[in-house]
């Protein structure tokens, strides 16, 4: 038997029983290729209208993945990727795109907007499930360092009960927002380099 047939044998076998369990670094990376386009080559996106997702927790990366495969979330780019993703690539990816640093934001709070901000936050209890320096934990997302248009978007769509919730906290967490108050937030939340 050859070296190279006993590389070959050794690459199908594996294949043919690769699990979940094998998720890494390194397959995540290879295949986030594909959401370089849109998402940044690290997560790090540079269109505000597209989320960065680098630094987002593990869980929610494998959570909204799952949402758009499994159609209890829409999107027209994100819908037609995730269909062909097998669970074993969410978890790669989620892997990869979760251990990415997130950069900086571009600017910082205004003081009014920090303080005004905070009141919101406070307010309406977002560090309850969202963590204290609103990085997210578990199936909840990091809101600190996001673009600003993209979270302003987000809010609009859950206070009107438009856009996919994993158990329905969301939205009804946006009801209690008022109107002038989402820009407000939006812009707060960009600001925070946590």
């Amino acid at each position: 038997m050859t070296a190279a047939f006993r590389t070959a044998a050794v690459l199908v076998l594996s294949n043919l029983f690769y699990t979940p369990s094998f998720a890494g670094m390194e397959e995540g990376r290879m295949k986030s290729q594909v959401c370089a386009a849109c998402h940044g080559v690290d997560g790090n996106s540079i269109s505000a209208n597209i989320p960065s997702i680098a630094a987002q927790p593990k869980q929610f990366i494998v959570t909204a993945l799952y949402m758009y495969r499994e159609g209890r979330r829409k999107s027209e780019a994100m819908s037609v990727f995730a269909e062909k993703l097998s669970n074993a690539d969410l978890n790669d990816l989620a892997q990869y795109f979760s251990s990415q640093k997130l950069k900086a934001p571009v600017r910082e709070p205004q003081a009014d907007v920090l303080s005004k901000g905070r009141e919101i936050t406070e307010k309406n209890n977002c560090v309850a499930c969202h963590t204290a320096n609103l990085v997210g934990q578990q199936h909840i997302p990091r809101l600190a360092g996001q673009h600003q248009v993209y979270l302003l978007e987000q809010l609009k769509l859950f206070k009107a009960a438009q856009r996919g919730d994993f158990d329905g906290t969301m939205t009804s967490a946006a009801q209690a927002l008022l109107a002038e108050d989402l820009d407000l937030l939006a812009e707060y939340l960009s600001t925070l380099n946590k």
